[in-house]
């Protein structure tokens, strides 16, 4: 029988422990088959970071390692640094990334750290309790903003591509989504096009995935995926900010 379609080698045999609707597992699969597809899974280390993620290290099939809360930038350049060879990258959520681990991820991005940072946009703090993260929408509500979201009292979104991009050492910066198999595609090209240019030497690469929480949002996952659609994209348009190997871009 011919075979059609086979999960990626580039992951483990371990179940996911995502909830149902949750975009992790669908940029796992990505990752997973951009380094197989360039041939660079063997020397693929990734840092996991805290948050729903911190056992993505179980799901990837090649070396980890665990980093603590907001630091997987950090270790992600001492690796990089002593392994220059490797491909080296970061698996980090909204409150990992863009609240206690700004300015790890800021000043790698500035040194041009020739990583690459997966970054997961759901607009919460999903694994520790649905508080409002950096990235969370005006008038949205979490166990922590149970009003809303009130700009006068918790600032704006953060918007983080548009943020990296205005830094030098950065080379490549780009803003995905995964609510629909042509965006899946799309996504899946960003992230292998980021793994490419690290392998090249170029730099600083980030991909931001703009993702869904069914559960900490309090919708059926369909229901979250339509609403990233309808209003995170709002906030968050998807696209290139930065390409160093595109001179138009």
């Amino acid at each position: 029988m011919e075979v059609k379609y086979q999960k990626s080698v580039g992951l483990t045999d371990t179940p996911l422990t995502y909830c149902p609707g949750c975009g992790h597992g669908i940029v796992h699969k990505l990752v997973a088959e951009s380094l197989v597809e360039l041939g660079l899974l063997d020397k693929a280390i990734a840092i996991a970071s805290v948050g729903c993620s911190v056992f993505s290290y179980q799901f990837f099939n090649c070396d980890a390692q665990q980093a603590p809360h907001g630091r997987a930038c950090a270790e992600a350049t001492g690796i990089k640094r002593v392994l220059p060879n490797n491909i080296v990258f970061t698996y980090q959520g909204d409150g990992d990334l863009a609240s206690i681990g700004i300015a790890e991820t800021i000043h790698a991005a500035n040194r041009g750290e020739n990583i690459t940072v997966i970054f997961i946009n759901n607009a919460i703090y999903g694994m520790t309790g649905g508080q409002m993260a950096p990235t969370s929408l005006i008038g949205q509500k979490t166990t922590t903003s149970q009003d809303g979201r009130v700009q006068a009292l918790h600032g704006s979104p953060i918007h983080i591509s548009e943020m990296f991009a205005t830094i030098e050492g950065v080379a490549y910066m780009e803003r995905v989504s995964v609510y629909d198999p042509k965006h899946v595609i799309q996504a899946k090209k960003a992230i292998k096009k980021a793994f490419q240019y690290q392998e090249e030497k170029r730099g600083f690469t980030m991909v931001e995935v703009v993702s869904s929480c069914p559960v900490n949002w309090g919708m059926k996952p369909t229901d979250a995926m339509n609403w990233v659609k309808t209003n995170m994209i709002e906030e968050f348009p998807l696209g290139i900010f930065k390409d160093k190997g595109d001179q138009n871009a």
